[in-house]
């Protein structure tokens, strides 16, 4: 065992009692109908996960915040996972690759999703969430394409991008019948990435 096998562990811990609680917050949320969000406690969520409300205090500042732990937890790996990609990757295929693996495998719950699209304080926080996967993103780009970290193009790709993602997961569940998440995840990519129908070649 190395030095850096218990915090390994102790991080593998922590990201999933973050994740059991997010996942109970929005379960319970679901469970409540409509007006689900204004009737979870942060007690009812805390029972739901195995943990204490002090531990859930730990994690989370709002019930909005707890709900949306999956996108963000989402969001900030984008960053890393294209930084992982073959270097001789082209840039649009390797974005697209990471894009789907992240948000596509597996495929989002459809009526967890459609809450917090429909929601307005869930639809703000996770706003936030894919804003906050843009300044990794940007880096993770400038450092593929050898251009400066504070150069428009990273940062405008980065965010278009994130874009992408929101525009998709708006398509996917107001289409009757849709494709697979993942086939409208990289229709929309290859749109913002100028690679689909009216892009460049």
């Amino acid at each position: 065992m190395t030095a850096d096998e218990p915090m390994d562990m102790r991080a593998r811990n922590k990201q999933a009692t973050r994740e059991a609680i997010g996942a109970a917050a929005l379960r319970l949320a679901l469970e409540k109908g409509p007006d689900g969000l204004a009737l979870v406690r942060v007690r009812d969520i805390a029972e739901a996960a195995g943990v204490a409300p002090r531990t859930y205090n730990n994690y989370f500042s709002s019930r909005e915040e707890a709900i949306c732990a999956g996108q963000t937890d989402q969001s900030r790996r984008l960053g890393g996972a294209l930084k992982a990609r073959p270097a001789a990757e082209p840039l649009d295929e390797a974005i697209i690759a990471v894009v789907v693996e992240v948000f596509a495998n597996p495929e989002p719950d459809r009526a967890g999703l459609a809450m917090i699209m429909s929601t307005p304080a869930l639809r703000g926080e996770a706003l936030k969430a894919f804003s906050m996967a843009e300044e990794p993103l940007a880096d993770a780009i400038a450092e593929r394409t050898g251009a400066g970290r504070w150069e428009l193009a990273p940062a405008v790709t980065a965010a278009a991008v994130a874009g992408a993602v929101r525009v998709a997961g708006r398509y996917w569940l107001g289409t009757t019948n849709s494709p697979p998440f993942a086939e409208v995840l990289r229709a929309a990519l290859r749109h913002a990435l100028g690679t689909g129908p009216g892009g460049r070649a």
